[in-house]
């Protein structure tokens, strides 16, 4: 049988099999995920009024909870939390793509790891790299998270586990969900906050980023550390 003979909600399947998954829309490749339709709607269908939902956004998909998933008509706890696994992978395999740039060598090479972790979340997080003197990654770790427009920081706790990883710098790096790219007053303050605490240990803040979606500022960047 050609694809076109095929159920409807078995043609990106077979599609998939015969031309390889480029060949496939994200449509497609959701309604593989899906599984199957029910009686009004096929597996595609249901898939493109997902999709329209976030107006074709994918970043707006993999914020979507298993309880708002389940509010489209054909989608069950299971279909749901089977999606949301899809995309965390997908996300998973970016950030372990980009670790193996492991020497940082400008703020887009933060930028490029630190995205895929924090740049479309829905709230803040702050982390710290961890470098040694080669700007080599010895640690990655996230010191806190919080709510949409702010989240705690305790100096303290930086510098004692860059004391126990041996770093000679660090990277700072916290996200906006807004959007907005630009430091807040907050930003600023610990951002010298922790720059003064290195001095006393010599430990370096080579730069601190915020990542704004898609965006980001750079405090080395523009001449702000």
């Amino acid at each position: 049988m050609i694809i076109k003979e095929w159920n409807e909600d078995d043609q990106p399947r077979e599609k998939l099999f015969s031309r390889g998954c480029l060949a496939l829309s994200d449509t497609e490749l959701l309604a593989i995920l899906i599984g199957s339709g029910n009686k009004e709607d096929s597996a595609l269908s249901i898939s493109r009024r997902i999709l329209s939902d976030t107006s074709h956004n994918l970043g707006v998909l993999s914020k979507y909870s298993v309880q708002h998933l389940v509010k489209f008509r054909g989608i069950g706890k299971a279909k749901a939390i089977l999606i949301i696994a899809a995309l965390e992978l997908g996300r998973r395999g970016r950030v372990s793509k980009n670790m193996k740039k492991v020497q940082l060598c400008s703020s887009g090479s933060v930028f490029e790891l630190m995205q895929p972790l924090i740049g479309e979340l829905d709230h803040e997080e702050f982390w710290i790299l961890l470098l040694n003197n080669a700007n080599k990654i010895q640690f990655k770790w996230r010191l806190s998270m919080g709510g949409i427009t702010a989240t705690l920081v305790d100096v303290r706790l930086i510098y004692k586990k860059a004391i126990e990883h041996g770093a000679t710098s660090i990277i700072l790096c916290h996200n906006h969900p807004s959007g907005n790219r630009k430091p807040s007053q907050s930003d600023i303050v610990l951002t010298k906050k922790v720059i003064k605490g290195g001095g006393i240990l010599d430990i370096k803040v080579l730069d601190h980023i915020i990542v704004a979606g898609k965006a980001y500022y750079s405090f080395a960047d523009e001449g702000a550390l």
